[in-house]
């Protein structure tokens, strides 16, 4: 096949022209894992630091399949599940699973949960059930940019950032103004309206979570705007203790722990948790959506499970690994203490060298770093620069120099030269790559 000629954007359909023209690029790039950087076998590979993956307890996590994973599928695992929205043995699993580690004030049911191949499906789907096209979903900033494909792409919705003044914490109540503000003035604007807000907890890229008085202002207000609350929450396991910063942190407490009576109809809060982030795991494509009180959304996202179900070998795999008590409880606790000790490497560096992050992080995968600022220090210029074009002038420094960030206008930065770094890698690779951003900045 030839692809070298330029086919015109009506050979296809309408909405596929719209997401060419409207969608930003992916977060997650085709990476050439053949290029990645071995101090040993590759020297001069790749550093990759943009991809929001765990690597501190892959072989961890590999010994322990290796060793409860059947050898031989079993036939069950070649055949369709037993309902799209996942095997009962799975449902039941991560719904034990989920009570152990969440401690919910309901308890979650298998039949409270509709299973997928991943976080961005479970999305997706949610999205398709709640929200028509045209309809708005609020997102504050920064925020991970692939939120914007996943309820935009197909399901039509449209996301509305929400922006706050730089005295304004977007952890704190002070902050729910800045969503109220959003809302209505893109539905006075635009004559259409908000059906949802949508949480990362804990967010991406910012690394904090919520506290459970910010999250019953913000049903308050989807109970006012007759609007759902989404609260992504596939990073709540990956908390971890920060000794660097002077920020007191929010401990992580689910959603699915607040009483909403008073506050939210409960038809109006949904969840969604996988096993990507908190257990590396992004290729296994195990998710699950958590909505407790509307059995009508339950039997419309059936009708979609034909397209999303989670393949049998991985269902055989997640099963065995949440039903293992012992496993999961040691898994965390280790994941924990060797995220704690990556991050401290990659924060020390960064103040060594004079390059600012976003302080209090406590929870995820990653950094909001400020390479801009260091970056005019050492070339410093006449007139001020827009986001973009210093963003692009930074990661020409960083492709030069083989190391991979994710760039701000990915997520939906508000000011130029922020990018975010992935740190969970081991300590050889993660010096590296950040010896590298050092010699691109200068």
């Amino acid at each position: 096949m030839d692809w070298t000629g330029t086919q015109p954007l009506s050979a296809l359909s309408n909405r596929a022209q719209t997401s060419v023209a409207t969608c930003p690029g992916s977060v997650v790039r085709d990476a050439d894992k053949d290029d990645d950087y071995h101090p040993d076998t590759n020297p001069q590979g790749l550093c990759e630091l943009d991809v929001a993956e765990n690597l501190l307890m892959r072989d961890h996590l590999l010994q322990h399949i290796e060793r409860h994973y059947p050898v031989r599928l079993s036939s069950q695992s070649l055949t369709y599940p037993n309902g799209g929205a996942g095997s009962q043995r799975l449902k039941a699993a991560m719904a034990r699973f989920l009570n152990r580690s969440w401690n919910p004030i309901r308890a979650i049911e298998p039949r409270h949960l509709i299973l997928t191949n991943g976080v961005s499906t479970a999305l997706e789907q949610l999205a398709w059930g709640l929200l028509d096209p045209g309809d708005g979903i609020l997102l504050a900033q920064p925020y991970y940019g692939n939120l914007i494909a996943h309820v935009s792409l197909r399901v039509g919705a449209t996301v509305v950032p929400v922006s706050f003044e730089p005295s304004i914490d977007p952890f704190s109540l002070s902050a729910v103004s800045a969503y109220r503000l959003a809302l209505t003035t893109w539905e006075q604007t635009t004559g259409k309206r908000v059906r949802a807000i949508l949480l990362c907890h804990p967010h991406n890229p910012l690394g904090r979570c919520y506290a459970p008085n910010m999250i019953k202002a913000l049903m308050q207000l989807c109970q006012e705007h007759q609007m759902h609350l989404i609260s992504d929450e596939i990073y709540s396991l990956s908390e971890w203790e920060n000794p660097i910063d002077n920020v007191p942190p929010n401990p992580f407490q689910s959603v699915t722990t607040i009483n909403t009576d008073g506050i939210i109809d409960p038809h109006r809060v949904h969840v969604l948790w996988g096993l990507s982030k908190d257990f590396g795991a992004n290729g296994l494509r195990v998710a699950a959506i958590v909505s407790q009180s509307n059995r009508q959304l339950h039997s419309a996202l059936g009708r979609l499970s034909w397209y999303s179900f989670v393949a049998g070998p991985s269902d055989m795999a997640a099963t065995s690994l949440l039903e293992d008590d012992e496993f999961t409880t040691h898994y965390l606790q280790l994941n924990s203490q060797r995220m704690r000790v990556a991050f401290v490497t990659a924060a020390r560096f960064l103040k060594e060298n004079r390059i600012p992050y976003r302080p209090g992080p406590h929870a995820g995968v990653f950094l909001w770093i400020d390479l801009g600022t260091r970056f005019c220090e050492l070339h410093p210029r006449e007139k001020s620069v827009g986001l973009l074009d210093l963003n692009r002038e930074i990661s020409e420094q960083l492709e030069a120099q083989k190391v991979m960030l994710a760039p701000g206008e990915l997520f939906g930065a508000q000011t130029p030269g922020w990018f975010r770094l992935v740190f969970t890698h081991p300590e050889w690779y993660l010096e590296e790559a950040l010896r590298r951003i050092v010699v691109a900045l200068s």
